[in-house]
């Protein structure tokens, strides 16, 4: 590769095996940015909640069983078949053409979803700044006439028709069901609707801009920019301190919460003695367990196949998802240990039950625990580790998916933006914070909500059935296989028999029960208790019409233009395109040799197929 070569494009390195897109520099590299991809926001504010409201320690038995039968086969077969061929999530579809919409709506639920985990991000960042101040801003009512605010939490326990007004957990003769809780707020809920998003009355009342989310935000769009300059080469580095302080955040922690009083209390309620095995008699428990890893592990978003996309041919993506995977469910464990010590100390600072201080999502990160940190010695340090641990988790994640969208534009028209790499990064990063400036207005949390439960929810189990269905049944399982054995060498049939029963049948039918049930069961998202108006909802599922509509417009539109006969142009579609293929010429071998595929094009005079003047076909 020339030297003229190299300045124009400083993604490449000399010593890349691929001279056109650029490799990871290291092994490290790739393994930490996945790692940080996979490991997300949910890990910290969703597992704990599935843990302790699904049995406890009795949850991780569907938890890591369905890790074994999905999260870990899909994991698997996304990164292969991005490393295959070298390309992102709408050009692998080359091994399927009339699946090539599949590829187009992973990419579009990447963008929908990037605009609001920017925001996220932003909350983040001002949360971390606010905790620059002692006291915590959100460690007392501001105004003491404000009867909608309360420093010392009430609740009542009906028995028997008759409320008992502050009940204690000393008093274990009321049930978890019979607690009630009054309508006033705490501290740091108030502070979080009124102070930090400035919450209006619900999703009609826009209101204007919350300027200091709008700053938050923009901080955000240049940190996740100035990280991905150079593409992998420069967000490879980022990662090895973004991708692990968390860790250490967690670690700090758990450390401390072990430490305090009342963290027994929250520890069994999460995973300890009160594990309730008899939970797992419950349909419910195992679908959120499969729904968690599946989401968790960021399958069918397409970043798995574009991080994948820039390693070499013959890296081991077999043993690297294990290592991922594995590390991301262990984390999600550890998180929840840290998070529940903490909040077993506020209900006993409190004298209330656990559970009235568990909340999931939103709640748990910008309420719940922070009203916990408040009340620990040197508040202020505790807070900023916090905030910062989920600055660095959710960058990570962002980072993966700026470089989806980035990479899906430069595989479609890599003459247009070869040498333009830098700029096109920071044309998406503030494409991406002009879009996100509806989500920090006063009712910028219901967008944010909205967005959340209509792209980011069953929406992708569409996708990903798709994906199985094209590549196992219309492209060919055992196909596929060969083409994994290319790169990382023979295996058994043994070795191939269980991932053969996981992509063929297993991960279907999982996820096909999970689709029909998320279906029958879909009940109109909410904030709380704030109803979202009908256009609203029609709004969303606008949204998720536009991620899926792609599937049948782009199927029916190559079908139109195919040459032949119906049955011809459907065959054709669905055979491998004359682009499929690794994409240097010394990893094709005789399968995929250019005088094969000459010889074949001969043989079967497919008809040819032209449908967007870029690459994607």
């Amino acid at each position: 590769m020339s030297k003229l070569f190299i300045e124009q494009d400083p993604h490449v390195d000399a010593g890349d095996e691929n001279t056109e897109r650029g490799n990871w520099s290291s092994k490290r590299d790739y393994i930490l940015s996945m790692i940080g991809y996979a490991v997300g926001l949910g890990n910290i504010w969703r597992f704990p909640y599935l843990a302790y409201k699904n049995g406890g320690g009795a949850f991780l038995i569907p938890y890591f069983t369905m890790l074994v039968v999905t999260g870990i086969p899909l994991f698997f077969l996304e990164s292969a078949f991005g490393q295959f061929c070298s390309q992102g999530p709408v050009n692998v579809w080359r091994a399927v053409p009339i699946l090539q919409g599949v590829g187009i709506g992973m990419m579009l639920v990447t963008l929908i979803v990037s605009i609001y985990y920017n925001v996220i991000i932003a909350y983040s960042l001002y949360y971390m700044f606010a905790s620059m101040q002692f006291p915590l801003p959100w460690s007392g009512c501001p105004n003491r006439t404000d009867t909608n605010c309360s420093d010392t939490p009430i609740v009542y326990c009906n028995l028997s028709g008759v409320l008992m007004a502050n009940w204690t957990q000393d008093n274990n003769t009321c049930n978890a069901s019979d607690i009630i809780t009054p309508a006033v707020q705490s501290p740091s809920e108030y502070y979080w609707d009124n102070v930090a998003l400035q919450r209006s009355s619900d999703l009609s009342e826009t209101g204007p801009i919350v300027w200091h989310l709008a700053l938050c935000l923009l901080l955000s769009s240049i940190i996740v920019a100035a990280a991905l300059i150079k593409g992998i080469k420069s967000s490879g580095k980022v990662v090895y301190f973004t991708a692990t302080f968390p860790y250490v955040v967690i670690l700090i922690l758990l450390i401390r919460g072990v430490t305090l009083e009342g963290a027994k209390d929250g520890i069994e309620f999460y995973i300890g003695s009160k594990s309730n095995l008899t939970k797992l008699a419950e349909a419910q428990v195992w679908k959120d367990a499969a729904t968690q890893t599946f989401y968790s592990l960021s399958i069918g978003w397409g970043g798995l196949m574009t991080l994948a996309s820039y390693n070499n041919f013959h890296n081991n993506v077999f043993k690297d998802s294990f290592v991922v995977t594995l590390t991301n469910a262990g984390t999600s464990v550890f998180a929840g240990f840290a998070i529940f010590s903490i909040l077993g100390h506020m209900a006993h600072v409190y004298k209330i039950p656990v559970e009235e201080v568990v909340k999931e999502g939103f709640g748990l990160a910008f309420i719940a625990y922070p009203g916990a940190l408040a009340k620990l010695p040197i508040s202020p340090l505790w807070s900023i580790l916090f905030f910062f641990m989920l600055l660095t988790v959710g960058l990570d994640s962002q980072f993966a998916g700026i470089e989806v969208l980035v990479t899906c534009l430069l595989d479609a028209f890599p003459k247009a933006f070869k040498s333009k790499r830098a700029l096109l990064t920071i044309a998406t990063c503030s494409a991406l914070y002009l879009l996100g400036l509806p989500c920090v207005t006063t009712a910028g949390i219901y967008w944010v909500t909205l967005i959340d439960q209509f792209v980011a929810s069953w929406v992708l189990l569409i996708l990903v059935l798709l994906e199985l269905i094209g590549l196992s049944y219309i492209y060919g399982g055992n196909r596929f296989i060969e083409d994994i054995e290319m790169m990382i060498g023979k295996k058994s049939f043994g070795f191939w028999l269980w991932w053969r029963a996981c992509w063929f049948f297993i991960s279907p039918c999982i996820i096909l029960v999970i689709l029909g049930w998320s279906i029958a069961t879909f009940v109109s998202p909410t904030y709380g208790k704030v109803d979202f108006p009908s256009w609203g909802l029609a709004l969303g599922w606008c949204m998720t019409v536009f991620v899926l509509i792609w599937f049948p417009v782009v199927a029916i539109y190559k079908l139109i233009k195919a040459k032949g006969s119906p049955w011809e142009r459907l065959k054709s579609l669905c055979s491998p395109s004359k682009k499929w293929h690794p994409f240097l010429d010394i990893h094709r071998g005789e399968r995929y040799s250019t005088d094969r595929c000459i010889q074949e094009k001969g043989r079967k005079n497919p008809p040819e197929v032209n449908v967007i003047s870029s690459s994607w076909l």
